[in-house]
């Protein structure tokens, strides 16, 4: 039925002379704007998760001290936000499914405002663990429904770009958060962490919902009215509806899958390309080496830390931005082989600066190459280890 509708709708626009924004990829420059402004709504919630990670970093001294921590208790404060942010992911695909995209970024923002307020006004451990618990755990839930949200309301012809705002705006706030984490007290650092979500909570108020979710749960008279307030009053939105209807039939009429599926021999090798990738991207250090940057460089015997947290900061923007440009012109491959060249070697010189430390071997020199070893690493791995694995998996 839908595979008939887009054919009328394409050969009525031909015969016509009819120029359908949809059919031609353009849609009016209001209805762009729209977009734009919607999708920066969204990913606010990117932003979000960003200051999660970078909390951490330039404050662990500061947290430590004024609540007198031990180190386990600092790290299991540290390590916490995975744990919550595995949950959210786990469950992330239930709740975005089952509440629509709207209430799902709804709902993690007020798990992360939760969050935030637990560790302002933490005065031990245990609120300070359950408010990075459900920080991660908001965070988790951000890290599929936005992705998802975007790509589902984006026009074919900008849906590239607008969803690449996902991975800029988690750097940005991962840069940012620590950039400010040099200035501000650690408290006041928990109050940023709340702006994005604020935003959100408030934008979410004029933003549609996803005409996808809502032609899935089959309210297509929700469905129209989305797609009318997102590509433009004047826009003929009859032959997206009729390609978002096709895609969910011909969802509904597929085989079950299973998980078990995944070991076919037809699928082995995707798994373990796309898997193995992941996990590389996990496993290689970076959330260990993003969590303590401050005690890394304190531990190489450099007075301060600032400058090194500011530098492992700043030099990821525009890793990620030239990355971006370059992932379509040089391939994934040559990109994933140098992040894994240069992390690999960032990780060697920084372990031999600490052992050369221990052995009293070069000591004026280890805390300048501990800086320049850490920031070589995160420019290394922003360079392909930060989004090439996820483009990879879904392809």
């Amino acid at each position: 039925m839908a595979t008939k509708v887009l054919e009328k709708v394409r050969y009525n626009s031909e015969k016509n002379g009819v120029r359908d924004p949809l059919l031609h990829g353009k849609v009016d420059e209001g209805s762009i704007k729209f977009v734009i402004l919607t999708t920066f709504i969204a990913v606010s919630g990117s932003y979000a998760f960003g200051t999660c990670i970078g909390f951490t970093a330039p404050d662990q001294e500061a947290i430590i001290a004024d609540l007198n921590l031990s180190v386990a208790e600092f790290s299991l404060f540290g390590s916490i936000l995975s744990i919550g942010a595995t949950i959210g992911a786990i469950t992330s695909g239930n709740v975005g499914d089952f509440l629509g995209r709207k209430r799902a970024m709804g709902l993690s923002s007020f798990i992360c405002i939760a969050g935030w307020l637990a560790i302002f006004f933490s005065k031990g451990p245990i609120s300070l663990d359950a408010g990075r618990f459900f920080t991660g755990w908001g965070i988790g839930i951000f890290s599929f429904v936005v992705p998802v949200y975007v790509s589902e309301i984006a026009p074919t012809s900008i849906r590239g770009g607008l969803t690449a705002l996902n991975q800029l705006m988690i750097v940005l706030g991962i840069s940012f958060t620590m950039l400010l984490g040099i200035v501000v007290s650690w408290r006041g650092l928990a109050l940023h962490g709340m702006l994005p979500c604020i935003i959100m909570l408030l934008g979410l108020l004029i933003i549609p919902e996803s005409p996808r979710w809502l032609a899935k749960v089959g309210d297509r008279e929700e469905c129209e009215k989305s797609l009318r307030k997102l590509r433009g009053k004047d826009a003929n939105i009859s032959y997206e509806i009729a390609q978002i209807q096709e895609s969910l039939d011909i969802v509904q009429h597929l085989p079950k899958a299973g998980i078990m599926d995944l070991f076919q021999r037809r699928y082995i090798r995707s798994v373990i390309i796309s898997v193995g990738l992941m996990a590389f991207q996990q496993c290689g250090g970076v959330n260990g080496i993003g969590f303590y940057t401050s005690e890394i460089f304190l531990a190489a015997g450099n007075s301060s830390a600032k400058v090194g947290v500011a530098l492992y900061a700043f030099i990821q923007i525009p890793i990620n931005i030239m990355t971006s440009f370059l992932v379509d012109k040089t391939g994934r491959k040559p990109l994933i082989l140098f992040a894994t060249s240069g992390t690999t070697f960032a990780c060697l010189l920084t372990g031999t600066c600490f052992f050369l430390k221990d052995h009293q071997m070069l000591v004026e020199w280890v805390p300048s190459l501990v800086i320049f070893g850490v920031v070589f690493f995160i420019s290394s791995f922003s360079s392909g280890y930060g989004a090439i694995p996820w483009v990879i998996m879904s392809e």
